[in-house]
């Protein structure tokens, strides 16, 4: 592991706003606790990194692959009509892509999700059967 990646925290405002599912060798999995959308984030486990242009370039390869990794098995779970990912850092500065399954019927549609409505509470039952989904795809697939 290098050494930015030993004294990695997660902000406190994705901590908030989130719900860890698991690691990949680059990236923490989260879930963002809004159930209007099926809608993940990566966080790369590197210190002080804001930008994907912060990561060398084997890095970015391996976040790179993770993204497709994640968003097939989003895609695969929520058989939504189109990903959108994104990198947005303008509150949270530390690096974090938006993986966020979207179908034609969302509200938001075919608007970005931001802003659109406030944020509704997962259901604790559905929300453990999506992490399980996930999880075997993610992870076991």
């Amino acid at each position: 592991m290098p050494a930015s990646a030993a004294n990695w925290t997660l902000h406190p405002q994705l901590q908030k706003d989130t719900v860890d599912i698991g690691d990949l060798p680059l990236s923490r999995v989260l879930i963002i606790k809004d159930a209007h959308y099926p809608w993940l984030l990566l966080v790369p486990r590197r210190e002080d990194i804001t930008e994907i242009i912060d990561l060398d370039e084997v890095a970015q390869a391996q976040l790179m692959a993770e993204i497709a990794r994640v968003g097939r098995a989003l895609k695969e779970v929520t058989k939504c009509d189109k990903l959108n990912v994104a990198a947005l850092g303008n509150v949270v500065p530390q690096l974090h892509v938006h993986i966020i399954a979207r179908r034609t019927s969302d509200a938001a549609w075919p608007r970005p999700v931001w802003g659109v409505m406030p944020p509704l509470a997962h259901d604790p039952e559905e929300l453990q059967l999506f992490i399980s989904a996930l999880r075997r795809k993610i992870w076991l697939s």
